[in-house]
């Protein structure tokens, strides 16, 4: 007899994991099946977490080595990149196990293997040494994604990377090139660039981070630069092959020209794809769109009703947190609650220095919805704590509602962005006004000072710019 659950999670990434743990807490019987032999996904494995280890690190080594500028006396500054990586290893390895004792606390059944559907209510278990089947009343399908790559281009995370690859690398590359300037290569580019690699970024498009609040964007190149990274805006990848030397890549530039390029490593960053394969979703019936993601409804319910889809593997931003809200609002569902995600209050954020974050809209998707608009600024260069200790680039930028004073998007760039955008978060999620803002004491010296006096500015009315 094949052992029955109420639910069974099929992938145990952020999405995953937390669904299961959810669904145990709101006494459902719960199994989770992950096939990487860690919990966490790619997030906790192989992305979030590393990559935050080694830029965190990277930037450490960086500034060390300005040390004396500031009054600090060391020996000669040396980098072990062997035990930097083992630093990022044991992070990983703390977490993932972290997320397995979790389980057992929630007594969640942990199952190690790949899970494929056998019809809408039984699920084939495998790994190299066994098989199962198990049943379920409910199904989530989280199986996150993987990245993309070029036509024609495959990774072998030696000469020709993705993420995966970049954060494993056993020696810095005299020159590495990076192909698409969005969030994932920017990130790896600047640690290897703190490192001492030479590093270019070609981006398609005359711009970088897509999607981004283009003044924040332009600020952002503007900061990338000065820190040594080089662009090719405007440029399109024709072709990369390896050679006796390394990697030669070959591009239309923005002049329409071929230019040849020639580097150690090339880091293939255009974007990621969900991952589904050998789930047997064609042989139930559950159907996915042109870019392979599974359809689901508002409760998040695929073509079977008792089937569900959340993560990477669904539309949206392919953002952990965003997958762990959906964790949470299935397993509410499934157990007869109110489940619910704002899709319009996902906070996003680029772990660079200085840090880059946003929640909500943008002013160029403002001016597309025809929707009236203020601006509030204030540079860090005017607050007294980014100034003190001598991290003074960016700005906050919040955008407000021109009739209602209705907070509408928030836009930083600046030291500790990514921690003070969640202010802003809450704000808006209670649908605070500009005015709301700028009447809450904010202590000083704080770098949130400066969301403070951006929602003054709103109204023209800052103190200290």
């Amino acid at each position: 007899m094949s052992e029955k659950f109420d639910v069974v999670v099929i992938g145990g990434g952020p999405a995953g994991y937390v669904c299961a743990i959810r669904s145990s807490q709101l006494g459902l019987k719960t199994a989770c099946i992950e096939s990487r032999g860690s919990l966490g996904g790619t997030c906790l494995n192989i992305g979030c977490i590393p990559s935050k280890s080694l830029l965190n690190l990277s930037e450490a080594f960086h500034e060390a080595q300005s040390f004396s500028k500031i009054g600090i006396e060391t020996g000669d500054i040396k980098l072990n990149l062997g035990k930097m990586m083992q630093n990022k290893d044991k992070a990983v390895t703390i977490l993932t196990k972290g997320v397995e004792f979790l389980f057992k606390k929630n007594k969640v059944t942990y199952l190690k293997g790949r899970g494929s559907l056998l019809d809408k209510n039984k699920i084939l278990v495998e790994d190299k040494n066994n098989k199962q089947t198990i049943e379920s009343k409910n199904i989530v399908i989280s199986t996150g994604s993987e990245a993309a790559s070029l036509p024609g281009l495959s990774f072998d995370e030696e000469k020709i990377l993705s993420s995966t690859g970049a954060l494993n690398m056993s020696k810095v590359p005299r020159k590495m090139f990076i192909v698409g300037g969005g969030y994932i290569g920017l990130e790896m580019g600047s640690v290897w660039s703190r490192l001492g690699s030479e590093v270019h970024v070609i981006e398609t498009l005359d711009h970088i981070t897509p999607g981004l609040d283009k003044e924040i964007s332009s600020e952002f190149l503007k900061i990338l630069k000065k820190q040594g990274l080089k662009f090719h805006l405007s440029t399109k990848v024709e072709k990369v092959y390896k050679t006796e030397k390394g990697i030669n890549i070959e591009v239309i530039d923005v002049n329409q020209k071929k230019v040849l390029h020639e580097c150690d490593v090339v880091l293939v960053s255009v974007g990621r794809k969900p991952y589904t394969k050998n789930l047997n979703l064609e042989k139930i019936g559950i159907t996915t769109d042109s870019k392979g993601r599974i359809k689901v409804n508002k409760n998040f319910q695929t073509s079977e009703k008792n089937i569900y889809a959340i993560g990477d593997v669904i539309e949206g931003p392919m953002l952990a947190h965003k997958a762990e809200e959906e964790g949470i609002a299935v397993a509410e569902l499934i157990s007869g609650q109110a489940g619910h995600v704002n899709y319009d209050l996902i906070p996003g954020v680029i772990y660079t220095t200085p840090e880059v974050a946003y929640v909500g809209k943008s002013e160029e998707e403002l001016k597309k919805i025809n929707q009236g608009y203020k601006v509030g600024k204030f540079p860090f260069m005017a607050n007294s704590r980014a100034k003190a200790i001598n991290k003074p680039e960016g700005f906050v930028k919040i955008l407000a509602d021109n009739k209602t004073d209705k907070v509408l998007g928030v836009h930083i760039i600046g030291p500790h962005a990514g921690e003070m955008i969640a202010e802003m978060s809450v704000a808006m999620e209670f649908g605070a006004s500009s005015e709301d803002i700028a009447r809450t004491c904010h202590a000083h010296p704080t770098f949130s000072e400066a969301i403070k006096e951006a929602a003054l500015s709103v109204d023209k009315r800052q103190i200290h710019s």
